[in-house]
């Protein structure tokens, strides 16, 4: 039985792995998505693991629909929170489609984790003897497209004297490995020492929240892309922001949690705006 009501591709689903022709078809979504691209907040929100699309050539990757809605293949409940936070910002949203299952938009393509074999202690079949072919056909039609456009984007921003902030929004398991995680909200972060002390504050003065200080994942070279390529690397202000699953599996959560982070990131707005003008070309500064 097919998922995702895609066609079925028979006997032989998994023998693309070694298939070098186009992954995408005209029947596939671009992996790009963008809400707000007019926002002038000087946040720029990006969401490597918005979607779960599996492009049609793929199958199911040999899974069955239970794992293909698991935490493995997508963060679940962050879309809807990062649809209403552009929105309650203004601010420009770049997110992307596809399962990180076909390939993680958040790891160097280098890592093993790039194009997992196994996820958790789930093993995926379709990426079994992937060859260096197929994974870099799968780097360059979704993975180049997502953040090349957020490159773009940021240099678009800084010619037009716009001010950026990068925010990387993800979700986590509850439970991982079979160990409970006590954090209702983590933020994330390497080299950066402006942003995240600023949210790790606001946060912990909400009085009701659990905050992880990189948790449950620190931002490193060999395990990250988003936040050391497209925010250490250019200079720009950032964090990643980890919610747990649990807390937005529905809708109620998902606005609950947007209108939270708006108010403390309007909040920090508020502090950092003089900052980050100050850091502008005064040919470009606005």
């Amino acid at each position: 039985m097919c998922r995702f009501n895609r066609q079925c591709l028979g006997e032989n689903a998994l023998n693309y792995a070694g298939d070098t022709s186009l992954l995408l078809s005209a029947e596939d979504v671009p992996p790009v998505l963008e809400y707000r691209e007019a926002g002038r907040s000087p946040f720029l929100l990006t969401c490597d693991h918005y979607g779960r699309l599996i492009p049609r050539k793929l199958g199911d990757l040999g899974l069955p629909e239970s794992e293909l809605v698991r935490h493995i293949a997508w963060d679940i409940g962050i879309a809807g929170v990062a649809e209403m936070l552009s929105k309650h910002l203004d601010a420009h949203l770049i997110a992307q489609r596809y399962s990180r299952l076909v390939i993680d938009c958040n790891r160097p393509p280098d890592a093993a984790s790039s194009v997992p074999r196994i996820s958790e202690a789930t093993t995926i079949p379709g990426n079994e003897g992937i060859s260096r072919e197929a994974a870099e056909m799968r780097r360059a039609e979704i993975f180049d497209p997502y953040h090349r456009r957020v490159d773009e984007i940021i240099d678009q921003r800084r010619s037009a004297g716009m001010p950026t902030v990068l925010v990387s929004l993800h979700s986590f398991t509850p439970v991982y490995a079979g160990i409970a995680r006590p954090w209702h909200i983590g933020t994330l972060y390497h080299r950066d020492t402006h942003l995240p002390p600023m949210l790790l504050k606001l946060l912990r003065a909400e009085g009701d929240l659990v905050v992880g200080d990189n948790e449950p994942y620190a931002v490193s070279d060999e395990t990250d892309y988003t936040i050391p390529v497209h925010g250490e690397a250019r200079g720009l202000m950032n964090t990643g922001i980890e919610i747990r699953q649990d807390l937005i599996s529905d809708q109620a959560g998902e606005i609950a949690w947007a209108d939270r982070l708006a108010r403390i990131l309007g909040e920090i707005e508020a502090v950092l705006r003089p900052q980050l003008l100050a850091q502008l070309d005064p040919a470009v500064r606005r």
